[in-house]
């Protein structure tokens, strides 16, 4: 089978990295996989790519038109150029903007189309008005519509109601993911780490999180809390820190293109979010062995942790929960062991990438037989 997939780029982030764990399954299943970002900037490559992979940047497909007011009129001619040349038998579009230009380009041609909302379509601050219309009119014309939480489906039926097919299909753990972390001797000449992992805009809540650590530095001075990321917050984060006077205790070091390996080294994680889609962070985080507490937001955690039977789950904007979670697990050691074991046991068993293709592979079969 051929499959033509749809992304927005291959810069850092969680549907970039879902996308380069799903080629790999399907080449590694003995499908053909073209891959296409659609950025008119073009971009790099974040995530390492299977070199089965078909790579094809449609920036070199527009020519000078990329940097024109006509950009979005030859990213549609070049999208369905490349829909009719390479003759798949079903393409797979990520995001809301791909998919509205996936369905448009797509239009009239005999191949399955499969668009895949990445973030609870209520929430979505980045489809704006003329976005939601365009998808209400569209997404009916799509073979499947997936979201990737069950607390997801309700909001898109409600948005999309003349959808013909909805289906829920998480986001797999990449293959090569490490084994889970050793337990012992925590703490050799280092302090204990809380870690966190986002953009540093506002919908992570961070500052939140700090103020939080800020009133607990002082019952665990063995602790710090170190938030892996960057953004337009950085400089308002760093102020923060500095008046708490706990620059020595919260490390806000940017970016890191290993996150597993600083997972590996931290002893509790924390997702403080108003809005996910499906957390990577906390999902790769508990996989790892890490004992977590999640803020319930919609949508993924409930269902990650298994309603808080794997991880800590405390109701959202409740900072007072959140703190004595936090507490009562940076003062237990045997507990952070037992829940980051079985939060391992848990996730690998659902959310292995065998998994997720088996249900990748029900759906291929279900559109393309219709």
């Amino acid at each position: 089978m051929h499959i033509l997939f749809f992304v927005s780029s291959m810069h850092a982030g969680g549907a970039e990295r879902v996308a380069a764990t799903l080629c790999k399954g399907w080449v590694e299943q003995g499908h053909q996989v073209t891959l296409v970002p659609t950025y008119t900037g073009k971009g790099t490559l974040f995530y390492e790519l299977d070199p089965r992979v078909r790579l094809v940047w449609l920036a070199d497909h527009l020519g000078r038109a990329r940097r024109t007011p006509l950009a979005p009129l030859a990213k549609l001619r070049a999208l369905r150029r490349l829909a009719k040349e390479a003759r798949p038998d079903v393409i797979v579009s990520f995001l809301t903007n791909v998919n509205v230009m996936t369905l448009m380009a797509t239009w009239g041609l005999d191949v399955p189309v499969v668009v895949c909302e990445r973030t609870n379509p209520a929430l979505s601050v980045r489809a704006t008005p003329a976005l939601r219309r365009l998808r209400r009119w569209l997404y009916p014309r799509a073979a499947m519509v997936t979201v990737q939480a069950d607390a997801s489906r309700a909001p898109m039926q409600q948005q999309v109601p003349a959808m013909r097919r909805l289906a829920v299909i998480p986001n797999p753990l990449p293959p090569d993911i490490p084994s889970p972390r050793s337990w012992g001797a925590e703490a050799s000449g280092r302090r204990l780490r809380l870690v966190a992992m986002g953009r540093f805009v506002p919908s992570k809540r961070f500052a939140g999180l700090i103020a939080i650590f800020e009133r607990l530095a002082g019952r665990f001075p063995d602790w710090e809390l170190v938030i892996w990321g960057d953004g337009p917050l950085r400089a308002e984060l760093a102020a923060h820190v500095a008046r708490a006077g706990l620059e020595q205790r919260v490390l806000l070091p940017g970016r890191t293109s290993t996150p597993w390996q600083e997972l590996l080294a931290s002893d509790l994680f924390v997702l403080t979010s108003e809005v996910e889609g499906f957390p990577n962070a906390l999902l790769e985080a508990m996989a790892l062995g890490l004992p977590c507490v999640s803020v319930d937001c919609p949508s993924g955690p409930k269902e990650i942790t298994r309603g808080g039977q794997d991880a800590r789950l405390v109701p959202l904007y409740d900072d007072a929960a959140l703190e004595a979670a936090l507490a009562d697990l940076m003062n237990d050691p045997q507990e952070r062991e037992r829940l980051g074991l079985a939060a391992s046991q848990s996730v690998r068993r659902r959310y292995g990438l065998e998994q997720v293709l088996e249900h990748w592979d029900s759906l291929f079969k279900e559109v393309m037989d219709t």
